[in-house]
């Protein structure tokens, strides 16, 4: 099909929505590493994890064989407020740029959460609600996983608790305000609401939090009152499973014009929009089908790829929750207040950390106000104002086809735009204002992280 026939936005109808989502860990010869009860360093049963998650969770958490998974119906009509998202031609920033590479990105911001965080955010309440339970808590980075867990419990009425990184809870009280309007309770963490927050006030204080920490005290919530559980918004397989429909979406529409990427990338904080955008890709890439250059990108302020180390760790700064083997600072480490609220993790998803760590895809980091220079850009060019943890692949997006420009490659470039920024406006006031600064920790403040550690038994 010739070029001028591709349309800006290429969009697929409401029946192409996928009615199941594709498990990757099915096409993996190395499966990620088990979690383990932190105790006793076994492997986490169905039981033990089912005290902190909903049941069928855990199962879709521990299912690595499975490659596809029913969407079910209830949750297939609630998609269908806001998919199937466009996938669409970046023609102006293109032209912008000079480049001979063809630029593609799959839009997650349109709906009232502003990101892709809607798509596990109603599964996981569904299957709250269907185990009869009376609420869930959670953590928030940015605020977009704690908006979309607000909107699908109210949706479903479910109570909804949020700690919310108090970083984020001050710059982004919009983000905050939304949550409360859809019926959630929200707390900046560390608080003195729970047990861990006052321990990790205790040792940090003044801390502006992390989404480690954030996650101690919902978990605590979660656990000490009967009727709830905790639900988490990235990293865990569950996740990565339910956010399969981004990158499923993504390669109907390329097909339906017989496209083929060569370079996919997506920012990384835990993983949810990165291995959800790159799901089926990947699966062909780990079958021998294709071949695809496939890039996570981080912010250099917390570089768990590009500077961790792959171990086993804690999910969490109160080390209460279960051991994960991923690419990690040290949870203890706390970033700086960088304005990715969502990307302030210290770790990464294990399923995500395994594939990076087989070589079937690289890793950048970059400093935000390079960030936010790509982020005005495209802005000024496709009208859309993106969120600062999307403008981390924006950021690579336009380099790589910047590097196209040099060598007159025709490459075809396609990125995940994860959501909008229209609550981050704090972060693009700094920008503007030029009071923006980039911090990259030194190897001495990652080694404080990573002396933390827990010794885990080599594992059979």
């Amino acid at each position: 099909m010739s070029e001028n026939k591709i349309p800006y936005k290429i969009y697929l109808d409401e029946s192409e929505i996928p009615s199941k989502w594709y498990n990757l860990r099915a096409d993996m010869k190395n499966k990620p590493a088990p979690l383990l009860n932190p105790a006793t360093c076994k492997p986490m049963t169905a039981e033990e994890l089912s005290a902190v998650f909903c049941e069928e969770l855990v199962q879709q958490e521990l299912d690595d064989t499975t490659p596809y998974i029913d969407i079910p119906q209830e949750i297939r009509d609630f998609y269908k407020m806001y998919r199937p998202a466009p996938l669409v031609r970046a023609y102006c920033l293109e032209e912008a740029l000079g480049t001979p590479a063809k630029i593609y990105y799959k839009f997650e911001g349109n709906n009232t959460s502003g990101s892709h965080k809607l798509n596990s955010a109603i599964a996981q309440a569904y299957y709250a609600k269907k185990q009869g339970l009376k609420g869930v808590t959670t953590e928030t980075g940015a605020g977009q996983w704690g908006t979309a867990l607000s909107m699908a419990c109210a949706y479903l009425g479910l109570d909804c608790k949020v700690f919310m990184v108090k970083v984020s809870y001050e710059q982004k009280p919009f983000r905050r305000e939304v949550m409360r309007t859809y019926g959630a309770d929200v707390t900046p963490s560390p608080s003195m609401t729970t047990e861990v927050g006052k321990k990790i006030l205790a040792e940090h204080p003044g801390t502006t939090g992390s989404l480690g920490c954030a996650i101690s005290e919902a978990v605590e919530v979660a656990v000490s009152n009967p009727g709830y559980r905790y639900v988490l918004g990235s990293v865990l397989n569950q996740v990565l499973l339910h956010q399969s429909i981004i990158g499923l979406e993504t390669k109907a529409a390329l097909d339906k014009y017989g496209i083929e990427p060569d370079i996919i990338i997506g920012c990384a904080g835990g993983g949810s929009n990165l291995g959800g955008l790159i799901a089926p890709f990947m699966g062909e890439k780990l079958r021998g089908e294709k071949d695809y250059r496939i890039i996570a990108v981080e912010p250099a302020s917390c570089p768990s790829f590009t500077r961790g180390k792959f171990a086993y760790d804690f999910c969490d700064t109160g080390m209460i929750c279960p051991l994960a083997k991923m690419y990690t600072l040290g949870s203890g480490f706390i970033p700086s207040a960088n304005h990715a609220g969502g990307l302030r993790f210290h770790g990464m998803s294990t399923t995500l950390s395994q594939l990076y760590h087989d070589g079937y895809m690289e890793a950048t980091s970059v400093e935000q106000t390079s960030v936010f220079e790509a982020a005005e850009q495209f802005a000024r060019v496709e009208g859309i104002l993106p969120a600062p943890e999307s403008s981390h692949a924006i950021r690579v997006a336009i380099d790589e086809a910047l590097k196209c420009k040099e060598t007159g490659e025709e490459k075809t470039i396609v990125f995940g735009l994860t959501g909008t920024g229209y609550f981050d406006m704090v972060a693009y006031q700094k920008f503007n204002d030029g009071e923006m600064s980039d911090y990259i920790p030194t190897d001495e403040d990652l080694a404080k992280g990573l002396s933390s550690l827990p010794k885990v038994p080599v594992q059979e």
